[in-house]
């Protein structure tokens, strides 16, 4: 039987999309690049948009890519193929980004990097964007494996300075939590009157005026429903099934009426996911399919295309030439394309092919489904490491080893961030009969999903189980989950009284070597006297730094032992570590540290800097920008509406709690203080106390302290203090020292204490704290009226915060100088208080030598946005050159 082809859907209707996409290409024309995804369902025309799109980027190089529900697995997949026609440029970029590409596409061996891939890709898209500007078009992008999509979306943040336009198609419902966050078009149904201009331009018989209604009514306005719902005639029953289903029905009746090999012919088509003709064609000869009739068949349909690529005229299309067939014979088409792909250039996907052709369960292709998620492993690509090891699982003979695949597997869909995958597959392992270890086990795995779900907080207990049924069998292991559970108590707030069941519970542990948990046991029993030494003992560790295993447990335990060199310490390991691994996550908390620690030893500067490449690593990955830095920024910068805003945006979800809250908090306490709303700061300040976290609540005595003495809550300072003493001289540092001698003060009037301050706290880089002790000495030197020995003091503390741009303090340092008689001197404009944070931090890296390339790299941006950025400067500082940032004091990183 002979079909008709399917019309191409014509573009009615979509003025508003065309413009939008025109704007674009015309932006891109100019060097502005940008990105645009166009989300609509299947069959909305989405696919027609891209191919009038192409047509009308004239003079523009166009790559395309487009992802595949089969290829999704396989990492870099649908980057390789947009990066492809441009690979002529790879030599041209930095040798750390050539390898970073090469590892990528398998051309080498290593790590993979998506970042550090995606910034070379921007290098090759800005290097062709020299010639002559540049479309990518990518299609299905629903589809995309898990590393392309974050290296394209990556690219789609970073092409603002490039004549660079990005566009893709997501079908919804569906699409990837990568590009949601991108710029978007919705592509909806047409409406009633364009609706029935495409059935009459498309129909070949006048349909009847009813029928035509309850054709427009059932399509929703949906083109490829329109055009092949009417080819019954008219006669057919009323459906109730989705656009999608209607139209794949109509492919599937297409297709049956295809000659028996033809249809095979589809179904290998449809099975193989590149396209590739050099497979298809062997494939389908080892079937003795007759490739000359089969071929002239399928084409008849118009819905396969065969040239230099196979391709589909619609998703829809492939998805129903593969599920038409019969289990049979999508497994005969795996097992042929399992024979002709190469087992030495693509073992993986012919290990995928035969998994695939496998009808009953096959440990020797389960052990090699294991090799092949242990390479995607080694390539970064968590989502085949999950597939490969779930197939695994599904193949395996022995039921042991398939339970322990199933857990692996859960642990890679876990990894892959596909939570709620992980949780059925968890099920799934579950209902089986498990040992003990895996028991506990699958309470690990548990115990992680929730910690992933903003509403679940049942992550400690389910770690707390795991820790008991691992007791008896591997007591180390045990005491290691005791220990995620008191990581994981820390961030859901120690105010719900986990955190003391962790630590109650571990104490009925097997013995073992002291470690942490015996040192916060100790703490919570006998106070920090006690439980100082213990602490230390075991951030050192006897088998090697706590901070190599548990870094945030790490910094809370070295800020509750006011340490800033061993802070230091961390930081500088965290720093090394996440640059030369490659993880983001590592080295966003080394930023997120050295930006928190510069904010307390009155680097603002440093601060903003490392606030600006967390952020541009953040927006790289796609991920939420961490807060806490941000908050002690603001604090110490004393900016009350920016702080306001930033404290109502921190506690505006129902979910916030823990490190994230009492950090608001202590921040309200500083710059409340600093204003002298000392009301205000009481009330913080106690908020922070009671909540009982670890480094917040010890760190905010002092402020506390302040706000009672200064609002006439006598008790309530003595209180404070007792508590910050004890704590400060069991931990003997010369900065928190310092800070309590002042605070005694406060509370005593005691000269002596304020020159104790000042004493400890010189040698130490505590500068907003040394200002405070001058600032405090002074006002209690002027309160007694004596006025040439307050003056110094005043000063002092005056040009200490007006060099770090604390402002609030300043002005309150400001206003005593004035009460004594003597004006301050104003501070002349600097850097930070003109440009923005990213600004800031690329000014300070050019002035220290960085070139255009070594900034970009920092940043994950590409050279000509650093030099946009450049541009910005200069306009804002009155400047215009390289040489003249470099002679900027104010530029220079703090000693």
């Amino acid at each position: 039987m002979q079909t008709s082809a399917p019309p191409r859907v014509p573009l009615l209707g979509r003025q508003y999309e065309t413009e939008r996409l025109g704007e674009l290409i015309g932006a891109a024309r100019a060097g502005r690049g940008g990105a645009l995804v166009l989300r609509g369902e299947a069959g909305i025309g989405k696919s027609t948009l891209l191919e009038h799109l192409e047509g009308t980027a004239s003079g523009f190089r166009v790559l395309r890519a487009g992802g595949s529900q089969l290829e999704a697995e396989l990492p870099f997949a649908a980057l390789h193929q947009l990066c492809l026609p441009v690979l002529e440029h790879l030599a041209g970029l930095p040798a750390e980004h050539r390898r970073a590409l090469r590892i990528a596409f398998d051309l080498a061996s290593g790590t993979p990097d998506v970042f550090r891939a995606g910034l070379a890709a921007l290098g090759l898209l800005t290097a062709a964007g020299q010639e002559r500007p540049v479309l990518c078009v990518v299609d299905d992008a629903h589809w995309l494996d898990a590393a392309s999509a974050k290296a394209l979306a990556f690219l789609a943040r970073r092409v603002s300075a490039e004549p660079v336009a990005m566009v893709l198609a997501v079908r919804l419902p569906g699409g990837t939590r990568e590009l949601d966050v991108l710029p978007g078009l919705s592509v909806d149904g047409l409406g009633d009157a364009d609706a029935r201009a495409l059935l009459a331009a498309q129909s070949h018989e006048t349909l009847d005026e009813q029928v035509c209604d309850r054709l427009v009514a059932e399509a929703r306005g949906n083109p490829l429903a329109l055009l092949a719902l009417p080819r019954a005639g008219g006669f057919a029953p009323p459906h109730v099934a989705s656009v999608p289903t209607l139209v794949g029905n109509e492919f599937r009746a297409t297709l049956s009426g295809l000659p028996p090999q033809a249809r095979l012919l589809l179904t290998i088509a449809g099975a193989d996911p590149t396209g590739d003709p050099g497979l298809l064609w062997p494939a389908a000869r080892g079937l003795d399919i007759d490739l000359a009739s089969a071929g002239a068949a399928a084409t008849a349909t118009g819905l396969v295309e065969f040239g230099t690529r196979v391709r589909f005229y619609h998703p829809l299309a492939r998805a129903a030439a593969y599920d038409a067939s019969g289990a049979d014979e999508r497994r005969l088409a795996h097992r042929v394309l399992a024979e002709v792909t190469d087992p030495v250039a693509d073992p993986d996907r012919r290990a995928w092919h035969r998994a695939q052709a496998a009808a009953v369960p096959d440990e020797d292709l389960a052990t090699e489904l294991e090799r092949s998620a242990s390479r995607a492993r080694a390539r970064g690509g968590a989502v085949a490491t999950a597939a490969f090891l779930e197939r695994a699982a599904e193949l395996s003979l022995d039921t042991g080893r398939r339970i322990e695949r199933t857990l692996a597997a859960t642990r890679a869909h876990l990894d892959a961030g596909a939570t709620d995958r992980a949780a059925t597959l968890l099920g799934t392992a579950e209902s089986a009969a498990l040992s003990e270890s895996q028991q506990a086990e699958t309470d690990l795995i548990r115990g992680r999903i929730s910690l992933v779900r903003i509403d679940d907080s049942e992550g400690p207990a389910y770690m707390m189980r795991a820790a008991r049924r691992l007791a008896p069998l591997d007591p180390e292991r045990s005491r290691e989950s005791y220990l995620e559970a008191l990581e994981a108590s820390l961030l859901v707030g120690r105010a719900n009284g986990v955190t003391d069941r962790v630590l109650a519970e571990a104490k009925s542990a097997p013995p073992h070597p002291p470690d942490i948990l015996d040192a916060l046991d100790v703490l919570g029993a006998e106070g920090h006297r006690a439980a100082v030494p213990l602490i230390r003992e075991a951030i050192d560790g006897a088998a090697g730094p706590l901070w190599t295993r548990h870094p945030a447990l790490a910094i809370i335990l070295a800020a509750e032992l006011w340490d800033p060199d061993t802070h230091t310490r961390i930081i500088e390991w965290l720093l090394k570590s996440g640059r030369e691994s490659g993880s983001p996550l590592v080295l966003r908390l080394g930023l997120a540290q050295a930006a928190s620690a510069a904010a307390l030893t009155g680097d603002l500067d440093g601060a903003m800097a490392a606030i600006a490449e967390e952020e541009a690593l953040a927006d790289a990955t796609g991920a939420p920008p961490v807060i806490y830095h941000r908050l002690q920024l603001a604090a110490m910068r004393g900016r009350r509406d920016e702080a306001s805003a930033l404290f109502e945006a921190v506690l505006a979800p129902a979910t916030a709690a823990g490190q994230v809250v009492s950090n608001v908090h202590w921040a309200s306490a500083v710059l409340n203080n600093g204003l002298s709303d000392h009301r205000q700061a009481l009330a913080a300040a106690r908020r922070a106390t009671d909540d009982g976290e670890l480094f917040t609540a010890g760190f905010t005595l002092p402020e506390l302290v302040e706000a009672a003495v200064r609002c006439g809550e006598h008790d309530t300072a003595v209180a404070a203090l007792e508590s910050l003493t004890e704590r400060t001289e069991a931990c003997g540092t010369p900065s928190g020292l310092g800070i309590a001698a002042y605070a005694r003060a406060l509370v005593t009037g005691a000269e002596d204490d304020y020159r104790e301050a000042i004493a400890h706290l010189t040698g130490t880089p505590m500068l907003p704290y040394r200002a405070r002790a001058h600032l405090l000495y002074g006002e209690w030197l002027r309160r007694r009226g004596r006025r040439q020995d307050c003056r110094p003091h005043l000063r002092t503390a005056h040009e200490l915060f007006s060099g770090a741009g604390i402002e609030a303090f300043r002005r309150r340092a400001a206003d005593e100088l004035r009460a004594t008689g003597e004006t301050a001197r104003s501070r002349t404009g600097h850097a930070r208080d003109r440009l923005t944070m990213q600004e800031l931090h690329i000014a300070r890296l050019v002035a220290t030598g960085a070139t255009s390339k070594e900034v970009a790299a920092r940043l994950f941006l590409s050279p000509r946005t650093v030099d946009t950025h450049l541009r910005n400067i200069y306009r804002k500082l009155g400047i215009n050159s390289r040489r003249q940032l470099r002679e900027r004091a104010d530029l220079r990183p703090a000693d």
